[in-house]
């Protein structure tokens, strides 16, 4: 297997059972075994690891000193709902 360009090799153990799932996978579907694991992987990233991603982005953002106070903003939404604009 010759490496992608843009990609990088690394070393994983697995559950022999999710290896049989992945390599019936692969083989049902005519790809390979990384190709299914990229795959799941991305899935991963798009769901449960984006919202860790954006916990860090958010403690960042923090960090930074990029945020609003709750109690402003609470006070501007009842501004907003009294009729006068913030």
């Amino acid at each position: 297997m010759t490496k992608s360009q843009g990609s990088e090799s690394v070393t994983l153990r697995v559950p022999s059972d999710i290896l049989a799932s992945i390599e019936a996978i692969a083989e049902a579907t005519d790809r390979s075994r990384s190709y299914i694991i990229v795959r799941a992987l991305k899935t991963y990233l798009l769901n449960e690891g984006a919202d860790v991603l954006s916990g860090i982005r958010g403690r960042d953002q923090i960090a930074a000193g990029e945020f609003e106070d709750i109690d402003d903003l609470i006070a501007d939404l009842d501004k907003i709902v009294a009729g006068q604009a913030a």
